[in-house]
């Protein structure tokens, strides 16, 4: 079975009235003991109730009451009730900070007494004690609720934005021969094609991106850079600042290799063209056999 359709399952297929793991939901009070408050849903089975230990029941809670409550489960493996709410629930992300690392995986805080196994096998890269990791919610075979990294089955590619929106993301993925994925809003499916990537960027960053298309399937590609038109002033500038440091001089011209120019500027040579077409304007450089100069 796939990730993706487990992640929709509910913890007991028995019928629609049953608790699901993993979600907030609104239970009945079925009756209130020295231990806590036994819920349930409205339909459901005795022998299904779980318990709201009595540490979290508000003192005006009284039987066939109903309450919003998560459900997870204890360390000793029994379905169990919590007033407190986490930081993420099932179909959610949320980026989660590594409290340790054990034989089994990492361990999440998500704002519950118990933290969230990361298992090995769901970790995309390895993972390092007090840093934060963008991560989703599961439900293993064993029927326990861990975390995972591998989140492209999780985004949606049914987002509200349009050509030239700006936006925040994480980056989840970076694939040598496409680019870097994103997760936009940490919600949306988003790539940031090769050529598209400039900088020294990993896996785990924070990115302000501008939506350059939205494609038929509705996945987002994006640019870390601006229109091209709004963007002249910052590369001319990124320019003049070069040209400082080196002394007045740069070699590279249209002639160059776009490598080179990469490496030195960090911008396209289509890019760099047009930075140099808007100095040569302002009268600020001039292109030389070699390269351009400072004026």
């Amino acid at each position: 079975m796939l990730k993706a359709d487990i992640l929709n399952l509910n913890y007991n297929k028995r019928g629609v009235n049953m608790i699901e793991l993993g979600k907030i939901q609104k239970l009945k009070v079925i009756r209130i003991t020295k231990i806590g408050a036994f819920l349930n849903t409205k339909h459901g089975s005795n022998e299904d109730d779980i318990l709201l230990p009595m540490n979290q029941v508000p003192q005006e809670l009284k039987e066939d009451d109903e309450i919003d409550v998560f459900v997870y489960k204890d360390s000793e493996d029994r379905m169990i009730a919590t007033m407190k709410k986490p930081k993420i629930t099932i179909g959610e992300l949320a980026k989660l900070q590594v409290v340790d690392n054990s034989r089994i995986g990492a361990f999440l805080d998500w704002g519950l007494d118990k933290d969230l196994l990361l298992p090995f096998k769901e970790q995309t890269y390895r993972v390092a004690k007090n840093e934060m990791y963008l991560v989703g919610l599961y439900i293993d075979k064993s029927r326990r609720l861990c975390a995972t990294m591998d989140i492209s089955k999780l985004l949606s590619d049914e987002s509200p934005y349009k050509e030239n929106d700006r936006v925040h993301g994480t980056i989840y993925k970076i694939n040598e021969d496409f680019g870097a994925f994103v997760a936009v809003n940490n919600k949306y499916n988003g790539l940031i094609p090769n050529k598209e990537l400039y900088g020294d960027y990993r896996c785990g960053d924070s990115v302000e991106v501008r939506i350059k298309k939205v494609r038929d399937d509705g996945k987002l590609e994006l640019s870390l850079r601006k229109e091209a038109y709004n963007e002249i002033n910052d590369d001319a500038k990124k320019i003049m600042d070069r040209l400082n440091q080196k002394g007045g001089k740069l070699s590279l011209n249209d002639d160059s290799r776009p490598a080179d120019i990469k490496s030195e500027l960090n911008m396209s040579k289509n890019a760099f063209k047009r930075a140099v077409g808007r100095l040569l304007k302002e009268r600020k450089i001039r292109i030389t056999e070699k390269g351009i100069e400072r004026i």
